[in-house]
């Protein structure tokens, strides 16, 4: 009874043999056909000949290694050179151990003696299946590169869209809320001027202070909207937010920058940093308990750092689950389209937030296509000298 597989068709497969004996040739194409594969072989003996078969697609490569003025390890460097997947094969009277090894080492699937071809063709169809396996591997490692380029790409453009609205809706709050707060604050000192009676004189002054009120809340949606002190550079706008922190929360606040002023930054690498340390803040607020932290911003190495470290609780392994969520996640998102990432460490002693972003090489070179809108704001040429975050006085 045969077996099934000699039922099988014949495997059948172009097969390029880089060998000058005409007669190890013609014994190599008979294992391959006993052991069921059908190959059209091409035979080169040099060089020059394999250099020009190369130009063609092949499903094995079988290779001696003495060859005339070449050799099997230096046909394996000139496949792998080209960029050719196809499996390699040496098949040689004459190989050592030492450069079986280092035949491997450059690439080779697999190394036959002469005097032993009862191995061919299970090595040439296991290491041609090996290598479908390893093309298959990279495409898909490359489909997955290119999906997470494009996730990333959203992200940045989604990120864009958003500083930009936000800018579009501070700038609407000042010309409109602004325009109409100014409006009403002078019909209302006009009134107090001409109140007939002590009462109503009373009742306006009330209305100013509503209106003051509302002026100052339009300022602070307006600075979290778009950050306006960001003009000024990024350390004077953390030295800033550290500060007003300090004195809104209790909590004592130091901010240390290695630079007054930082060189190169790509367009949108401040409000990046910026919106991190906002963040990176409020947290401490919320969560902490801390009664002090620390905002330091350095440039060194071609890498912005901006490192907050405060004295609170720390985080738990709870904890730190759900900062895996949206919270920290979206400072790695944040991160991740100026080219930058996030490291989180925290023990029962405080917890430590740092943004690295590199100022140099292809991170920075999208930057400017996603935030031109945003830097080329002209400032409002009426600041209020109180507030540096002020879009203009009302």
């Amino acid at each position: 009874m045969a077996s099934s597989s000699a039922s099988l068709p014949p495997v059948r497969l172009r097969v390029l043999h880089i060998e000058d004996n005409e007669e190890d040739h013609a014994l190599v194409a008979i294992h391959l056909r006993r052991g069921g594969i059908n190959a059209d072989i091409f035979r080169v003996e040099d060089e020059a000949s394999l250099s020009e078969a190369l130009h063609e697609d092949w499903d094995l490569i079988l290779s001696d290694y003495n060859l005339p003025g070449y050799s099997g390890l230096a046909a394996l460097d000139k496949v792998r050179a080209l960029g050719k997947l196809v499996p390699f094969i040496l098949v040689s009277g004459e190989i050592g151990e030492d450069i079986a090894v280092q035949a491997m080492r450059n690439g080779a699937n697999d190394y036959l003696l002469k005097s032993n071809l009862t191995r061919l063709a299970p090595a040439a169809l296991l290491a041609i299946e090996a290598n479908r396996t390893r093309i298959a591997k990279q495409r898909a490692d490359l489909a997955l590169s290119r999906s997470r380029q494009q996730l990333r790409e959203l992200a940045q453009h989604l990120q864009t869209s958003i500083e930009q609205e936000r800018a579009a809706i501070a700038r609407e709050i000042h010309d409109d809320v602004g325009g109409a707060l100014t409006a009403v604050k002078f019909d209302l000192a006009w009134i107090a001027r001409h109140a007939p009676t002590p009462q109503i004189a009373e009742r306006v002054q009330q209305a100013l202070e509503s209106v003051s009120h509302a002026h100052e809340a339009s300022q602070r949606i307006m600075h979290n909207l778009r950050p306006a002190i960001l003009e000024q550079g990024l350390a004077p706008a953390l030295q800033w937010m550290t500060d007003r922190f300090g004195k809104r929360t209790g909590i004592e606040a130091t901010f240390r920058a290695s630079h007054e002023q930082l060189q190169h930054l790509a367009s949108g690498v401040p409000l990046v940093a910026y919106r991190f340390a906002q963040e990176a803040l409020t947290n401490v607020s919320k969560h902490a308990q801390a009664t002090k932290v620390s905002v330091d911003l350095t440039q060194a190495g071609g890498v912005l750092s901006i490192e907050v470290t405060d004295n609170g609780k720390g985080l738990n392994s709870e904890d730190l689950a759900k900062a895996r969520s949206f919270g920290i996640r979206g400072l790695h998102e944040r991160a991740e389209t100026v080219g930058g990432w996030v490291d989180i460490s925290s023990n029962p002693g405080g917890t430590t937030l740092i943004l690295s972003v590199p100022l140099s090489g292809p991170e920075n070179g999208f930057i400017d296509q996603f935030f031109p809108a945003l830097d080329s704001e002209p400032s409002s040429p009426d600041k209020d000298s109180d507030d540096p975050t002020a879009w203009g006085k009302l």
